[in-house]
């Protein structure tokens, strides 16, 4: 797995995706229904209609790049959200991955730069 830098968002589409779409297909997902621009640099995360499979595209200095993992058993709980789309960080990112549901925390505060 790699690690996000700091200035980079990442978005969950909560909606359900088909993951028949590659660069394509998902770019034009991120332009139509996100109102987003796939080039950002930002990570754009999707999750198929049974929660089994996900997919996350990017942009790096000189192309898209997919990371896609499919669940053998369970899947992925990214909570209830209103909206289409959430802005999620790396930590959250990599909980929903593992598997691991946070019901309870407490996030004491911490110096960030401006």
């Amino acid at each position: 797995m790699w690690f996000s830098e700091p200035s980079v968002k990442i978005w969950l589409y909560t909606e359900p995706t088909d993951m028949r779409k590659s660069y394509t297909g998902l770019s034009a997902l991120v332009r139509q229904k996100l109102k987003e621009n796939p080039l950002s640099g930002n990570y754009f995360v999707f999750i198929n209609r049974k929660k089994t499979q996900t997919k996350i595209l990017y942009f790096d200095r000189s192309g898209y790049c997919i990371w896609s993992k499919r669940l053998e058993q369970g899947q992925f709980n990214t909570g209830k959200a209103p909206q289409d789309k959430v802005v999620i960080d790396g930590t959250r990112l990599k909980m929903i991955l593992e598997g691991i549901e946070a019901k309870k925390t407490r996030q004491y505060k911490r110096f960030k730069l401006p």
